[in-house]
């Protein structure tokens, strides 16, 4: 099972030992974990501020660099949520069509799951 760390921008910028941490619980456990260095933000911070369009580019990326994991790990919830619940109408895809949107799962999540 390969599993793509999605660190958001928030944790990336203002708590980065969250990513690090994060990848270093799912390495403890024995999963096979990669960071994408070329991810970014998910497009929350946009969509939720009302400008929904300028975040579709981040979701395009975001289904692009994650869709060949088995499951995407988000150590943010709101983040994670936000990738599963908007990403495919952004897409102008059916949810179950948007592959990495329904990978995604927070940190909590995934340790149930695996």
């Amino acid at each position: 099972m390969r599993i793509g760390l999605f660190v958001p921008c928030y944790v990336d910028t203002l708590y980065p030992e969250v990513g690090v941490a994060t990848y270093r619980l799912l390495k403890s456990l024995g999963l096979d974990v990669d960071f994408p260095e070329r991810q970014t933000c998910c497009g929350q911070p946009m969509g939720n501020a009302g400008f929904e369009h300028m975040a579709v580019p981040l979701a395009r990326k975001f289904d692009e660099l994650f869709r060949g994991y088995d499951y995407v790990v988000a150590p943010s919830a709101s983040c994670a949520a936000y990738v599963r619940v908007f990403h495919p109408d952004m897409l102008g895809k059916k949810p179950e069509a948007c592959e990495a949107a329904g990978k995604t799962v927070d940190l909590f999540q995934g340790l149930h799951v695996f």
